[in-house]
């Protein structure tokens, strides 16, 4: 019983390192990761399918699989908890240039639509084209980008 309670405790840590060194002891039943690698990508998984630890332990672990394209084992009725969201802030030091702020907000606002209509949320992805949509509408109101 102490190891499933140390075991426990290191999931809600989320401790990688000791539940891996400690994964032998209490489950050897089970497939034994090869790797830290490994152990982490297990903990995480263990994480979103575990009750018993806290929600923002489990929706980290969700969060951290699904960044990396992994599965997560979190229950659907958990799922509708987590919301995606980017943040855009444009501003001038000119207030004569409030309405550029507003329209370079506009596009990159649009680009970050199209991308979730597309399904493409990728973080590195959708990045990218907020940065195309700003430098082709700084090159519409100004005649250049944002990289000269």
């Amino acid at each position: 019983m102490q190891g499933t309670a140390e075991f426990r405790q290191l999931l809600e840590d989320g401790d990688a390192g000791g539940l891996w060194r400690a994964w032998g002891r209490v489950a050897p039943h089970l497939p034994q990761p090869k790797s830290l690698e490994d152990a982490e990508i297990t903990m995480h998984m263990a994480r979103t399918a575990t009750r018993s630890i806290p929600v923002s332990a489990q929706l980290y672990s969700h969060r951290w699989l699904t960044e990396r394209g992994l599965p997560s084992q979190l229950p659907g009725d958990m799922l509708p908890k987590i919301v995606e969201a980017v943040g855009i802030a444009v501003s001038f030091k000119s207030s004569i240039l409030a309405p550029a702020a507003a329209e370079l907000q506009k596009s990159m606002s649009d680009a970050v639509e199209d991308c979730y209509a597309n399904s493409e949320t990728a973080v590195p992805f959708v990045r990218a084209r907020m940065g195309e949509a700003r430098d082709r509408t700084l090159k519409a109101l100004f005649g250049r980008s944002a990289r000269g």
